[in-house]
């Protein structure tokens, strides 16, 4: 969608997503493999000590790192997870499971209610409902890297190549916290951190270092992504085969999919909020990805966007309430103050597309 945040289109009017997956295609891996060996031989340890970090939530991009890290590459990770609010049963299950097939993990868990602050200023302030989690996934991991001794870190796949944004790391598997800060949290922190009103002290698990200190820690985050030919579906085999990822008995609200995204009530108001900035909700974003690869054909996936997108979570409603603090009324009103009126309209107490997908 041309909506989409950063996003850049070429002269025939294709998205930087879609450039990227005809690049795939014929693009030598082989270089970016010596890259990536490389890296990990300037990185390993002799003694069998931890050598870099990798963030999990049982799902299976994390997964499938550490999996390939540790199996594959002969590397001795430590995985991280962030503990998400309104954990589910099932992401509860997928962290255990990974657990026993053999990781070492460690599990943040940053004050529930600075957490449940954050995530709230983040959903009125910026239509982003697990910003403090989000924030904490991203700042407290390198942190943790850092006490340890360690000095490398892997996160899962860069979206804004893979997926539609700006295309800065197409050529880099580097970045920097300032990039997360500007880019994964839409330059909200500072504004969220107030409107949360939490004390510096607070923040620990989720303000970011500096950039200068970032390198005097001589830390290194990376993508996976950049190294090899991303495929979200290949992953979720990888992980259910070697890291007993499960998936939801049903498909997930919004979308055909029932594999991804799976560890916390929250991503579901996530995305409904995606869809009222945006006009695309979760459907398209799957049906982006499979058609990239060439798992589904255009028209298959336009059936699917008009069956699924758009999912209002009329069953988390409740439980959003009583995670907020609102009323329903507070609730709709923070709805009604991020829904796009150049692409919807509110009818009978629901925001109603004006636009088709053809």
């Amino acid at each position: 969608m041309s909506t989409r945040p950063r996003i850049e289109f070429d002269s025939q009017d294709r998205c930087n997503a879609c450039q990227w997956a005809e690049k795939k295609k014929t693009l030598d891996w082989g270089p970016r493999q010596v890259e990536l060996k490389n890296l990990l031989d300037a990185h390993r340890s002799n003694d069998g000590s931890f050598d870099c970090v990798v963030p999990v939530s049982g799902g299976k991009d994390g997964s499938y790192i550490a999996y390939q890290l540790k199996h594959v590459h002969g590397m001795h990770p430590l995985c991280v997870t962030v503990t998400p609010p309104l954990a589910s049963a099932t992401g509860a299950q997928n962290i255990q499971n990974f657990m026993n097939s053999g990781f070492d993990l460690i599990q943040v868990n940053a004050a529930a209610e600075t957490m449940r602050k954050l995530n709230k200023a983040g959903f009125i302030e910026k239509g982003f409902p697990y910003f403090g989690w989000l924030a904490a996934i991203e700042s407290a991991v390198p942190k943790f890297a850092a006490r340890f001794g360690i000095s490398l870190v892997f996160y899962s796949e860069e979206g804004e190549t893979e997926y539609g944004g700006t295309s800065k790391l197409a050529n880099t598997p580097f970045y920097t916290p300032s990039f997360q800060k500007e880019v994964y949290l839409e330059n909200g922190f500072e504004l969220v951190a107030k409107a949360a009103n939490v004390s510096q002290g607070e923040l620990e698990f989720f303000a970011f270092v500096e950039d200068e200190e970032f390198e005097k820690l001589g830390l290194k985050i990376a993508h996976w992504s950049y190294f090899e030919d991303w495929n979200p579906y290949y992953n979720y085999l990888v992980a259910k085969e070697h890291c007993g990822l499960v998936e939801e008995s049903e498909t997930n609200p919004g979308t055909f999919t029932n594999y991804a995204q799976n560890d916390q009530d929250l991503y579901s108001l996530h995305v409904y909020l995606m869809y009222l900035k945006f006009g695309f909700g979760r459907a398209t974003q799957d049906a982006g990805i499979d058609i990239r690869r060439g798992a589904m054909s255009r028209d298959q996936a336009i059936n699917l966007v008009r069956a699924y997108d758009g999912h209002y979570p009329e069953k988390y409603i409740q439980i959003y309430l009583d995670y907020f603090k609102m009323t329903l009324e507070e609730f709709d009103l923070v709805l009604d103050k991020w829904a796009n009126r150049d692409l919807f309209t509110k009818v009978a107490g629901r925001w109603q597309p004006t636009f088709k997908i053809i």
